[in-house]
């Protein structure tokens, strides 16, 4: 059994519209929404074994805000080029790579590609995972490389719009 994490970073700022895309950082709801979704991950008891972020600043600050709040090693999040805008195969790519002693797994990118990575290997028909958001999906598999289309169980999909009325 494997467990995936995907986490879609959180809402970024376009103050600075000079800024080179990878270096946006977090606005003021996705500086607060991040932790939130930590908090709700932690009191859910959901804990992955290993991050892996996009190296874009707002992803890899989402993954830091979320890690705090679990308890997991922020020096231990894994920044993988590949995520920033990746579709299907990108994430295949990174995931396959993943060693058979990691039993949870979370992955923090971008959409469009996360949402349809999510609806490609679980079969559904998320419409939009939104900033923050984060979907739990369930594997009957050995190795992360196993991972097919339509293979994974949705377990639970949350948002912090969902979740505003406290953690």
């Amino acid at each position: 059994m494997k467990t995936l994490y995907l986490v879609r970073h959180a809402k970024s700022s376009w103050k600075n519209p000079e800024l080179n895309d990878l270096d946006r950082p977090l606005n003021a709801r996705g500086k607060t929404d991040a932790p939130k979704m930590g908090k709700l991950l932690k009191k859910l008891g959901e804990q992955p074994d290993l991050i892996i972020s996009s190296p874009a600043k707002r992803a890899a600050r989402t993954a830091s805000k979320i890690a705090r709040e679990i308890g997991y090693p922020v020096k231990k999040i894994v920044k993988e080029d590949k995520l920033y805008m990746a579709g299907h195969e990108d994430f295949f790519g990174v995931i396959s790579k993943v060693k058979k002693s990691v039993g949870k797994l979370m992955i923090v990118s971008h959409n469009f590609g996360l949402t349809i990575f999510a609806n490609f290997i679980t079969g559904s028909d998320l419409v939009n995972i939104p900033t923050a958001g984060i979907v739990r999906i369930d594997f009957d598999i050995n190795k992360w490389k196993e991972i097919k289309d339509t293979t994974g169980k949705l377990i639970f999909f949350e948002y912090p719009k969902k979740n505003n009325d406290g953690i």
